[in-house]
């Protein structure tokens, strides 16, 4: 098992930079938790969500239409997860500890489990970002080579044609395969699994039973098999295409930098975390409000590292902040200027790293 140890004996950017962000909260009276933006987006994603859902098992339809709704609901499916499970399982949804754990359960709604996505990307992702051999986001191989000290395989060269098809089916692939792996190996890549107490074994096997019924069972009766087929592959296209770019353009761009931890290697890093934060994280389209709006702010990706129990609904105005910090400090502020560019960025950079 890596283990990776940051040099945090004179953090004096985050020290400085928390200083002015809680300045900013106590100046307006504002709690950092969600507020009714937030609510107003729980309040429309879900109902829609679940309509669309109804309407897709008890309407009789086209093809063409069952695809379109389907996908739909999966790009309705990763908004909610950006926006009410994200900040419910990041503990900054509500400053009422049940109204997160409540919501932070969204996640088992749509096919996953709060507890491995809790060790996965509370801990192991915002602690260890784009460390290789630790972070499990970017532990892809061998089909996809995410930095340049993972192995080179010769299908690589093409890597950039083939991504987007692995893109699509990766919820199908988490929701199927990866969280059960997790769950029997009791490991996130090279990290041991924190031991599960009963009820949440109970609550892992109690959703998935749960997501069978309601996302196989249910629509093949009411459906058919074959207009389940379309409706369920369109749904985790929709679903995994959506959320496995959002979280490329924040990390896996040229922008950013990448550490390297090797198996049983204590991996010391010479910055402080905060700076690590910065250096491997890239904001993307900020300011564009239809992007913040379904992304969940997850565009501010560089104030959601820094600042992950503060909700996204603060970010674009925390990042003016940080920019200011950044540039007295001398650390890069990665923020690529619309979404197109980084998309570009992101898959300019898996070609580069196609080459041997």
């Amino acid at each position: 098992m890596s283990k990776v140890l940051f040099n945090n004996k004179n953090a004096a950017f985050f020290s400085s930079l928390k200083a002015s962000v809680d300045d900013y909260f106590k100046q307006r009276n504002l709690r950092k938790t969600g507020n009714w933006l937030l609510y107003t987006k729980t309040l429309t994603l879900i109902p829609a969500a679940v309509a669309i859902y109804i309407v897709l098992l008890f309407v009789s339809m086209p093809v063409i239409l069952t695809i379109v709704l389907g996908g739909a609901l999966g790009f309705l499916m990763a908004c909610i997860g950006f926006n009410v499970m994200h900040d419910a399982n990041h503990g900054s949804y509500s400053s009422k500890k049940w109204v997160n754990n409540t919501l932070g359960l969204s996640i088992n709604a749509l096919g996953g489990n709060n507890f491995i996505w809790k060790q996965k990307h509370n801990i192991i992702h915002h602690t260890y970002t784009n460390v290789d051999g630790v972070d499990d986001d970017i532990a892809k191989s061998p089909f996809i080579r995410m930095c340049r000290t993972q192995v080179w395989k010769p299908m690589h060269r093409i890597q950039h044609l083939y991504t987007p098809f692995l893109y699509a089916v990766s919820s199908l692939l988490w929701i199927l395969f990866q969280d059960f792996e997790k769950y029997f190996k009791r490991r996130v890549n090279t990290t041991v699994l924190s031991k599960m107490s009963g009820n949440d074994h109970f609550v892992f096997w109690f959703s998935k039973v749960m997501y069978v019924l309601f996302y196989i069972v249910l629509p093949v009766l009411l459906m058919g098999w074959q207009g389940w087929l379309v409706f369920f592959l369109s749904m985790h296209i929709g679903l995994g295409f959506v959320l496995a770019i959002v979280f490329q353009l924040a990390h896996v761009v040229e922008e950013t930098e990448f550490e390297v931890a090797g198996m049983d290697e204590t991996k010391i890093i010479e910055n402080e975390w905060a700076v690590h934060q910065v250096k491997t994280t890239a904001n993307f389209s900020p300011g564009n409000k239809i992007v913040s709006w379904f992304a969940g702010g997850l565009n501010y990706q560089i104030e959601h590292h820094l600042f992950p129990r503060i909700s996204h609904v603060h970010y674009p105005a925390l990042s003016r902040i940080v920019q200011e910090k950044c540039a007295a400090f001398n650390l890069p502020y990665n923020s690529i200027p619309t979404m197109g560019k980084a998309v570009i960025s992101h898959f300019r950079f898996i070609k580069a790293l196609g080459k041997k």
